[in-house]
């Protein structure tokens, strides 16, 4: 009877962010490391993922993807629930607290992340657009209501649901895309939220994970 198979990830092999950790790898790093389950990265170019072999796992060529055995996922959001689904430690045992924490994991990819994205490819790609200074605020309201509404639910709490769940996982991730911004500090909860996420074991070993691959591509001096 065969063994188990060590999942293999993709990651970019030399991220736009610097070593930072926003690129959406680092969520399944970080799930992987939270249930204790090795794994394998495989690392490609951006001209790789445009290439058929990639876009066979993810047809829209971005990463990252989820390899197991006979099984390929894309999708960072689903990756995160089905390592969720197969592991304990990611979602509650109890039916209605579980279903909470799926609901969140929506929430954070189709309601939180979508103006902060949109917020942050606009100051990368649109600073030199005659429109841009009078759409930023714009966008940037947009966020501070996502935000506003977070940190009104949020309360007190540590984390969105009692428990930490795959829910604050995907939300601490879309949150950090904010780094820089100053827009997070205004929401000392959320700032806090934040920081609690990135001080789990967990997470600092995905991120010295996915750190290290941004190190071995510096041209040596």
């Amino acid at each position: 009877m065969p063994g188990p198979t060590t999942p293999t990830i993709t990651a970019f092999e030399r991220s736009p962010d610097r070593g930072r950790g926003l690129a959406r790898d680092m969520r399944v790093r970080w799930a992987l490391e939270e249930v204790g389950q090795a794994y394998d990265v495989r690392l490609v170019s951006f001209s790789t993922m445009k290439e058929p072999a990639h876009l066979a796992l993810h047809p829209f060529g971005q990463i990252p993807t989820y390899e197991e055995g006979d099984l390929a996922l894309f999708e960072s959001g689903a990756i995160v629930f089905h390592i969720a689904e197969r592991h304990a430690g990611l979602l509650p045992a109890d039916a209605n607290a579980r279903a909470r924490a799926i609901t969140w994991m929506f929430a954070a990819l189709n309601t939180v992340e979508p103006p902060i994205v949109e917020r942050s490819m606009a100051t990368i790609l649109d600073r030199d657009k005659p429109w841009y200074a009078e759409r930023l605020p714009v966008l940037k309201e947009r966020v501070q209501v996502r935000l506003g509404e977070l940190s009104r639910r949020l309360g007190n709490a540590d984390w969105l649901d009692d428990a930490f769940s795959a829910a604050d996982l995907l939300m601490v991730t879309v949150l950090r895309r904010l780094d820089g911004s100053g827009l997070l500090e205004k929401y000392p909860n959320l700032a806090g939220y934040v920081a609690r996420g990135e001080a789990r074991p967990a997470y600092q070993r995905a991120f010295a994970a996915q750190l290290a691959v941004f190190k071995a591509a510096l041209p040596a001096t």
